[in-house]
């Protein structure tokens, strides 16, 4: 059961048009289109240049520590992987783009191993033989490159999906759970000590892994 209490809408983006994202930032190189009303995310770079060819893209907004986070979803071709990262700051409680941090350019690395802290849900995972085989969505937390909690993810293949698929993520206080329309991927409560101080407020923001495309729209959050 998804937690009703938070129903303070903060933050409202439908992602229709360019207009839409033209404050958001891109660290790698990618394509950012909205052939269909929705955003299209796509690499540039050929997937055999590795790590160099991911990208993320950065909601500017700070938001408060205890949120929920919500997006319609479109796999439109995979392989690949998507992340939805959440609470990130520099790890000395810089703003993710304070210049003081180190350039961030896409490769995973400099996001779990750099100078920032942040949690992030891994789903539709596609990349790899053993992800295609056995579909699950993970919660790391960084520093660290710290696997909290997996589960089973509901979404086929690109071929059998039925998209749109309704993505909830919800952040309350050393919680935090995710659901896919409305069925639970998991639960996890942070003990603030195996993997790291409690992470707050911060900012978030949408990778892909090469060569999926992606699309998204009605991207929402809310706070109590």
């Amino acid at each position: 059961m998804i937690d009703k209490r938070f129903n303070k809408l903060i933050y409202n983006n439908s992602l229709f048009s360019l207009k839409d994202v033209k404050d958001f930032k891109l660290e790698g190189v990618a394509s950012i289109t909205f052939p269909n009303g929705r955003m299209r995310m796509e690499n540039l770079l050929s997937d055999k240049e590795g790590q160099k060819s991911n990208f993320v893209l950065w909601c500017p907004t700070n938001f408060p520590s205890n949120i929920m986070v919500e997006w319609d979803f479109w796999p439109v071709r995979e392989p690949g992987l998507c992340i939805l990262f959440f609470c990130a700051q520099g790890i000395k409680g810089e703003d993710l783009f304070s210049s003081s941090l180190k350039k961030r350019t896409g490769e995973y690395e400099l996001y779990h191993h750099g100078d920032i802290n942040a949690f992030h849900v891994s789903y539709f995972r596609r990349k790899y033989t053993q992800e295609r085989a056995f579909h699950t969505c993970n919660l790391r937390k960084s520093y660290g490159f710290n696997l909290a909690v997996q589960g089973a993810d509901p979404i086929p293949s690109v071929e059998d999906s039925q998209p749109p698929y309704h993505l909830t993520l919800i952040k309350n206080e050393n919680k935090v759970s995710f659901y896919i329309d409305d069925l639970t991927v998991f639960k996890w409560i942070d003990d603030g000590k195996t993997y790291g101080p409690f992470l707050k407020g911060g900012k978030i923001g949408f990778r892909q892994m090469a060569p999926l495309i992606g699309e998204y729209a009605n991207l929402k959050v809310y706070t109590e």
